[in-house]
């Protein structure tokens, strides 16, 4: 076993029987390297590979946020494998929608508004009414929108890949966003069916909202498929 892996073992069971929790400090490097019986090295090198992944943050310094606290954020990992996967594979832009809108529908359609946090997605629309907001930030703001109301459903698996997916085709998007002749009539219709999808799924509307989510998609998608 590889001393990336032992080190992924051991933080999974601790979390998993409750002596660690997210937020706590992994013990010293000393202890740790005994407790897996890994030389130091190595264990440098496990950590090393578990920060790229978001499971722990390592800090220097002294005080309360210094050492390697566990994190525990899985969609920096799964952001991280989507652009390798992005980078080395033949992904087009058919491919992205229809991702979104295997995960976006299926989240409207088992959604329960009691769950929805509703004032940061409302926060959320409101920023985006902003009329000089600049591209980029209009579509990270969108992103956010929609991984937030995509909690609704319940299903912390689908905000997260959601998550991770908006983070990995962040450029892609913001490229395809810059080359439409006419952002300002498209941000508009945007913000006009965020509004509709919301009202929807704070209402308890669910096909109306899985319908609204579909044709927003959609509609987006056949604008920027050139």
């Amino acid at each position: 076993m590889k001393a990336h892996e032992a080190v992924m073992n051991w933080v999974t069971e601790e979390l998993s029987s409750g002596r660690l929790r997210i937020g706590d400090h992994l013990p010293s490097e000393r202890a740790l390297a005994e407790t897996l019986k890994v030389s130091r090295s190595s264990l440098r090198e496990a950590l090393k590979v578990l920060e790229a992944l978001g499971t722990i943050q390592a800090s220097t310094g002294s005080g309360p946020r210094s050492g390697t606290v566990v994190t525990a954020a899985p969609a920096q990992a799964m952001a991280l494998l989507l652009n390798l996967q992005i980078a080395t594979s033949h992904v087009e832009h058919s491919h992205v929608y229809e991702m979104r809108l295997l995960l976006e529908t299926w989240a409207a359609e088992h959604s329960d508004p009691g769950r929805g946090d509703w004032d940061s997605a409302e926060r959320l629309l409101k920023l985006m009414d902003d009329p000089d907001i600049a591209v980029e930030d209009f579509l990270q703001l969108d992103a956010e929108f929609h991984v937030t109301v995509s909690r609704t459903a319940g299903n912390p698996l689908i905000s997260t890949l959601m998550d991770a997916l908006r983070t990995a085709i962040a450029d892609h998007t913001l490229a395809r966003a810059q080359a439409l002749p006419d952002w300002t009539t498209t941000a508009a219709r945007l913000r006009s069916e965020h509004r509709a999808i919301f009202d929807a799924l704070r209402s308890g509307e669910r096909q109306r909202a899985a319908e609204a989510v579909r044709e927003h998609i959609r509609g987006y998608y056949l604008e920027t498929a050139n």
